[in-house]
């Protein structure tokens, strides 16, 4: 019986995150095919790049309740019925699942986003914490360095080694969160290969406040 919680929660992660919200709001503002526009990916960042600031934030928030929801439910679901060690374990299915969903959705013919949005999200649905901790870490790297892929890799990172810390410290019961920080780490990686092909041969996208910086700096020099 208890595989048959894993697969609800597995279930139901998977089809939360397979939800296209970047798609979906950039359609409805501008009529535009979210796919054909910078990176094509159904994320904040593309979103903002594709709609504006206000979708950009919409399709993030989204994003992000996709992957608590999805651990939240399982939660709800499962607690009075499983044994408590197991319970992280199940949780955990749902939340992999969210971003499984986002980067790979049945919606879209198998393609998404990167995951950042969902994996923060279920790693705060986890432990709250996690929620500012993603906050200060993007948004500075994003400020200082104008590449959402480097915030987003930099936060695939730290989720599973604050998990590990919680672990090892003996504050979580289980490693399924840490577990889980690595899968999602992995998928996060997967999907930001262009990314990291682009920063090697030194033509990412470089917005945001940096690009402007950059670009009064040029302005200065000539």
């Amino acid at each position: 019986m208890n595989s048959g919680y894993f697969l609800i929660a597995g279930l139901i992660g998977y089809i939360l995150g397979s939800i296209p919200f970047g798609f979906l709001y950039v359609k409805a503002k501008t009529g535009r095919d979210i796919r054909t526009i910078g990176s094509g990916r159904m994320g904040g960042t593309n979103s903002y790049r594709a709609g504006g600031i206000a979708i950009g934030i919409l399709t993030a928030v989204s994003d992000f309740l996709k992957g608590a929801v999805s651990v939240w439910v399982a939660g709800w679901l499962f607690a009075d019925k499983v044994d408590p060690l197991l319970l992280p374990w199940i949780v955990t299915t749902g939340g992999v699942m969210a971003v499984m969903g986002h980067n790979w959705s049945v919606f879209l013919k198998f393609k998404g986003g990167a995951g950042t949005g969902p994996n923060v999200g279920w790693a705060s649905g986890v432990w709250l914490p996690m929620l500012p901790i993603a906050f200060v870490v993007m948004l500075g790297l994003f400020w200082l360095i104008g590449m959402a892929s480097v915030a987003s890799m930099a936060m695939a990172l730290l989720i599973p080694i604050i998990f590990a810390v919680r672990y090892f410290m003996g504050i979580d019961p289980t490693p399924a969160y840490m577990i889980g920080g690595i899968i999602t780490c992995i998928a996060v990686g997967w999907a930001l290969r262009p990314n990291f092909k682009r920063i090697a041969a030194g033509n990412e996208r470089i917005v945001g406040p940096r690009a402007k910086r950059i670009a009064q700096k040029q302005q200065q020099a000539s």
